[in-house]
């Protein structure tokens, strides 16, 4: 599926490809301790596994978002439901006010504040994809 996006749309799609991928290489390297903190006790897995495989899932999406433009759409769509799937830890997080990153999220204030970015992401992730664009003009295509 091929979207137009615009240029803007395009600039937050490769800032947050760049981003996400930090991210996941980052979840293998420098703070994969501090990534376990997000990890709910309820998971019956090991943090450390969740940590890397979610690296390496993060590093997927990014390189996928930033190089693969004719399936950037479905790209958008994979970000946004694994920052649905990976909202329960942040909320776990926070209730179990489990410190992380040393001095970023290190009291109630900071991890509550931080729940409020993930819709922010989700978004970011439809809009500069144009995954959004694609499922609106699906529906508008079927009611005609």
């Amino acid at each position: 599926m091929n979207i137009k996006t615009s240029i803007t749309q395009n600039a937050f799609r490769i800032i947050l490809a760049i981003f996400i991928t930090y991210a996941g290489f980052s979840h293998l390297t420098s703070n994969r301790i501090d990534f376990q903190a997000q990890v709910p006790d309820w998971l019956p897995l090991s943090k450390d596994l969740v940590v890397v495989l979610s690296g390496f899932v993060e590093i997927v999406l990014g390189l996928g978002l930033a190089f693969w433009k004719k399936e950037r759409v479905r790209f958008g769509w994979a970000l946004a439901i694994f920052f649905i799937l990976v909202f329960p830890g942040n909320i776990a997080q926070y209730l179990d006010s489990k410190d992380a990153f040393a001095g970023v999220l290190d009291s109630d204030r900071a991890r509550l504040r931080r729940l409020f970015y993930q819709p922010i992401l989700i978004a970011w992730s439809l809009w500069s994809t144009g995954a959004w664009k694609a499922w609106k003009d699906s529906k508008n295509s079927k009611v005609s």
